[in-house]
């Protein structure tokens, strides 16, 4: 059976002391915050412009450069789309299931984090959509309705919440026919939605296209003002001024997701589940993101209490300091699953459609297991979880410092830093404990 048919997942023969790794964790972050209130006494991220980068690497930015790119996602959907639904019908041997959840939703992380908001400059449904445009004769910045400013990114986070319910609890969610036809309803919906709210549509409502661009807020690579690629701190580009409405939800469905998939891997959610229960995994998964959106809630409401004032739209203005958070998660848990299952992808493409060719050399090829040994895959994930909630932490201080002088923001910060120590031995509980 395709480990494709368990969800993802990193590897659990990790030589660490579960115990010691999630109280160092959690002291670890409890410090950080003591740190950051005793030393940190006004605004610092964003305020920096940056290094700018060589003309070699401003290159790789050009109309030709990004003409390329375009074209190369918009041939890797269709032949992911044509192999699915033309392919060989088993799982193990075909290559969409493994492109679309392996190489594409894991391999979004990295490419976005280390080269910045790529996807968005190439994503093939925007491709798409300007293709249309140009046939029916109209202009595709043209919007037959406004996007109501009130729905933020609400609409992507439903989309996340049913993507991760598909990778991580639907049945036969591996089929590459069910696969190839997904991707098909799910360009059609956005391409139609496009028409209607034109291209400001994928900024907000596409799902794939809004996670990979928040994720290239932490990017090192930035563009000024002016136009200029510079190299920055990481968490420069976090922070945005207003709240921003349904970040938060996303946050907490990309989080909450990610905490379930370890779960599922713990002994206790074996002995009491039944893996293969789609009733038992979907309520898991809906109070997982559940309990997380709760600790987030009341953590801004204990805030509120403190410093005497409403909580009203504190859940949007923080949103943005969850995303490091889920970055580390998303790295530990599948770090080892991207160096290891990716490979599939890379052997299933030498022959796509089963017809024994071998185009790359890798044909009959098996997944190296060394590239990714315990010792390393224990290393990423133990710093991923820690590091992710040391940054959310610097991240939220810094926020409180535009609104309240160091002493109130302190104070305020007490209960987001207590949530972020929960979060931390939880996110590590459930990593190691499989």
């Amino acid at each position: 059976m395709s480990p494709l048919a368990h969800g993802l997942g990193g590897r659990t023969d990790l030589p660490l002391d579960a115990v010691a790794a999630i109280a160092g964790g959690g002291i670890a972050v409890a410090i950080s915050f003591v740190a950051l209130a005793a030393t940190w006494h006004r605004p610092r991220l964003g305020s920096g412009a940056g290094i700018p980068l060589p003309g070699a690497a401003r290159a790789l930015t050009t109309p030709a450069v990004l003409a390329v790119g375009r074209a190369a996602a918009l041939a890797g959907w269709a032949l992911v789309v044509a192999v699915a639904l033309a392919g060989p019908r088993d799982t193990a041997t075909n290559l969409a299931p493994w492109a679309l959840y392996v190489t594409f939703w894991v391999g979004l992380v990295p490419l976005s984090v280390l080269l910045g908001p790529v996807w968005r400059a190439v994503n093939p449904l925007r491709t798409l959509h300007r293709a249309l445009c140009l046939l029916t004769r109209t202009d595709p910045q043209d919007a037959r309705r406004r996007y109501p400013d009130r729905l933020g990114r609400w609409p992507a986070a439903a989309w996340l919440a049913a993507f991760v319910w598909l990778e991580l609890v639907a049945p036969g969610r591996a089929d590459p026919r069910l696969v190839g036809t997904l991707i098909l309803a799910y360009t059609a919906f956005h391409l139609a939605l496009a028409q209607v709210y034109g291209p400001v549509w994928f900024a907000r409502g596409e799902a794939f296209e809004v996670y990979a661009t928040l994720l290239a807020r932490m990017s090192p690579l930035g563009r000024r003002a002016d136009g200029t690629r510079v190299l920055r701190a990481p968490l420069a580009h976090l922070l945005r001024p207003g709240p921003e409405p349904g970040l938060a939800a996303v946050a907490c469905v990309l989080i909450g997701s990610t905490a379930f998939d370890g779960i599922t891997r713990t002994s206790y959610w074996k002995d009491t589940a039944d893996p293969g229960s789609v009733v038992a995994g979907t309520l898991g998964l809906a109070a997982a993101i559940a309990a997380v959106t709760a600790l987030y809630v009341a953590a801004l409401r204990a805030r509120a209490a403190l410093l005497g004032r409403p909580a009203d739209g504190a859940a949007d203005r923080f949103a943005a300091t969850l995303l490091p958070i889920a970055l580390g998660y998303a790295v530990a848990h599948y770090f080892s699953f991207l160096l290891l299952e990716g490979q599939m992808t890379v052997i299933l493409a030498s022959d796509p459609f089963g017809t024994g060719l071998n185009l790359l050399g890798t044909r009959g090829h098996r997944v190296d297991h060394d590239v990714a040994g315990p010792g390393l895959v224990a290393l990423v994930q133990l710093n991923a979880v820690v590091l992710g909630h040391l940054a959310a932490t610097l991240a939220a201080h810094d926020l409180a410092l535009r609104a309240d002088p160091p002493r109130r923001a302190a104070l305020g910060q007490v209960p987001l830093a207590a949530a972020m120590v929960a979060l931390t031995c939880g996110g590590l509980f459930s990593l190691l404990s499989g």
